[in-house]
């Protein structure tokens, strides 16, 4: 029994080290990126193509792009992959990323009633916003820092209204990611803006519909970056750029085109050679 018992825990102690070897020499790097990536089942379609070509698994950190780029500043990934230019451009400028490269886009909608109860259905989303605010319509923000909740809050600006001052009852920061907004607002019947792709994703619409689209300015930009080495030397650069390549290539560039919900393109690439 004894010897038993001993050559039962020989078997388990070479099955922990066996284990432990092969998760030792699992190639992986770390991505920081968006909700909106990830929610939209983006990163569900192009990893396991990646994965297949290179090798390299990849984990990802689904976060608002502020909250992307503070997990990369602090070292706890290897490759930002996000929306907010002008958030990307100061991440670079402080020395945390190597270079920033422009991936693919997709544009932002406003979401809302069918019924339209703010009378804001059109083209404008400028115009949409100034009526939402007038009627005291519920509206839903992320409230998050991410890249959508900063180009709300520029929308919001450009219409002049100045949400420190007219922020009321009718104004909802959720402090959530898109996937967790959108149900806040299909709960509410409220207004939100939302990226296409986790829309177009997204199934508990309740009575909710796009009531804005079309402007030039709902473009929404996706860019990825290197973590800087320099300033983190654990940063896996050599798998870290391999990704970066991969997804700025051909390969990449024809894998984001053909993720498709109900035959609607969700990203278009547009990494530049």
């Amino acid at each position: 029994m004894i010897f038993r018992r001993l050559f039962c825990s020989a078997l388990a102690a070479a099955g922990l080290l066996v284990a432990g070897h092969s998760l030792a020499q699992e190639r992986f790097i770390t991505v920081s990126s968006t909700t909106s990536t990830e929610q939209s089942g983006l990163f569900g379609h192009l990893l396991p193509a990646f994965e297949k070509a290179s090798g390299i698994k990849v984990r990802v950190v689904a976060l608002g792009t502020g909250q992307a780029l503070d997990m990369a500043r602090r070292g706890d990934a290897d490759v930002v992959f996000v929306h907010d230019k002008t958030a990307e451009e100061k991440f670079i400028a402080e020395g945390f990323g190597v270079k920033r490269q422009e991936v693919m886009y997709n544009d932002f909608v406003v979401i809302g009633p069918k019924a339209d109860p703010a009378k804001a259905a059109g083209k404008d989303i400028l115009e949409g916003l100034r009526r939402i605010e007038a009627a005291k319509a519920p509206f839903v923000s992320r409230g998050d820092k991410s890249g959508t909740h900063a180009a709300e809050l520029r929308y919001w600006k450009a219409a002049g209204v100045d949400l420190e001052t007219k922020k009321g009852a009718w104004y909802r920061d959720t402090g959530s990611g898109m996937g967790p907004a959108l149900n806040t607002a299909a709960s509410m019947n409220a207004y939100i803006l939302a990226d296409r792709g986790t829309w177009l994703n997204f199934k508990n619409r309740g009575d909710l519909g796009i009531v804005v689209e079309g402007d030039t300015r709902l473009f929404n930009q996706y860019g990825v970056i290197l973590v800087n080495p320099a300033k983190h030397t654990h940063v896996k650069q050599a798998d870290g750029q391999k990704f970066i390549d991969w997804l700025v290539a051909a390969e990449g560039q024809q894998a984001i085109a053909s993720y498709k919900i109900g035959g609607e393109q969700l990203f278009f690439p547009n990494a530049k050679p």
